[in-house]
């Protein structure tokens, strides 16, 4: 999604954006002293990935890092000598383990010879997905995805698509620093608290400054449009999206609204508390949507796709499929585990859901 409504005006949606427009793909924005907002292009819908450098002694912390592939490298040498100053990385931090957050954070750690910072779950589930490079679909993600309403031809670009995960990563570090809910730790001259958010990811790590109002939210806050809270074939009874709901009370409680947010996607933007808010209505809106679809009678998970998502989804577009797929499941899942929907598997595998 792009950020035209956002520059419409600097308040929208209860939102106030300081800075109107981002700095352009290659360059970088001191949005505070010694704090850089980068903009890294990438091949998608969702055209770009927001990463921040720090100043750091001598050198800088770079917090994410965009995905792995020729065109990022280029961008960041230039950075490196331009708005870097020569100046080099001292530290990597991940948010979160999804590839345009951290997919060159093993080639920046290595140029540099630097440690990379990052949360136990995001680190070892990442290391367990890029595994799957080269590999055949297993049977049980298979079985998942059929008994969800797939059809042979949406499940045969699955196939085609299986492990391409790993691709867009660099090899991580063999070794990492693990960070946790809670710590403190200093960049440069200010101290920053690591806050722990769950749903979107296993162990997504947000960057708290108190002393420059300043907090970098990865994917767990963004401004414009809502993460994606997903079930995965690797654990199919899984239940996100309390653990989203949790995290968006956790922060609102824990975290200041004074705090200029720094999201992984759109704009920087003040209004915490407005957008957690949103967000946590918003949700429980889509699951009384879903709640009432369900008294109609039987469901499968790609039938409660229209009450769920404002754009079509097609089976010849697979990448959006396993998302509304994965976020579909999720609903159902919470439904389940408050004993507000009930689950029968027929005799092909297909997951029917009922209202309780």
């Amino acid at each position: 999604m792009s950020d035209s409504t956002a520059r419409a005006g600097a308040q929208a949606h209860g939102l106030i954006y300081p800075f109107p427009e981002a700095p352009e793909a290659g360059k970088s924005l001191e949005i505070a002293p010694g704090v850089l907002w980068i903009r890294m292009p990438m091949p998608f819908a969702l055209d770009h990935v927001n990463l921040w450098a720090i100043a750091d002694g001598d050198g800088w912390t770079v917090v994410d890092t965009g995905l792995r592939s020729t065109h990022s490298v280029d961008v960041w040498e230039a950075l490196f000598a331009d708005a870097l100053g020569g100046r080099p990385v001292t530290r990597v931090i991940a948010t979160h383990m999804h590839p345009d957050h951290l997919g060159l954070a093993g080639w920046m750690t290595r140029r540099f010879d630097c440690r990379f910072w990052c949360t136990r779950l995001e680190y070892l589930n990442c290391r367990v997905l890029m595994a799957d490079t080269g590999r055949e679909a297993p049977p049980e993600a298979i079985a998942f995805l059929r008994g969800a309403g797939w059809t042979d031809a949406a499940l045969g670009g699955y196939r085609a698509r299986f492990g391409n995960f790993g691709q867009r990563i660099h090899p991580l570090p063999d070794s990492y620093r693990r960070i946790r809910d809670g710590e403190t730790f200093r960049i440069g001259e200010h101290e920053w608290e690591v806050v722990v958010g769950i749903g979107h990811s296993p162990e997504h790590a947000c960057l708290w400054s108190r002393t420059l109002k300043l907090f970098i939210s990865g994917d767990q806050v963004l401004p414009r449009i809502s993460s994606n809270v997903s079930v995965h074939p690797m654990e199919p009874d899984a239940n996100p999206m309390a653990d989203w709901l949790d995290s968006l009370q956790m922060l609102r409680a824990r975290v200041d609204n004074d705090v200029l947010v720094m999201p992984g996607h759109n704009l920087c933007f003040h209004g915490l508390h407005e957008r957690l808010s949103a967000l946590y209505d918003g949700q429980t809106t889509t699951l009384d949507r879903l709640r009432e679809r369900l008294t109609s009678g039987p469901q499968r998970v790609v039938d409660v796709f229209s009450v769920l998502f404002k754009r079509a989804i097609t089976e010849s577009d697979v990448a959006t499929l396993g998302l509304a797929t994965g976020e579909a499941q999720a609903c159902l899942n919470y439904l389940r585990e408050t004993g507000e929907a009930t689950l029968h598997t027929d005799e092909a595998g297909i997951r029917w859901y009922t209202r309780a």
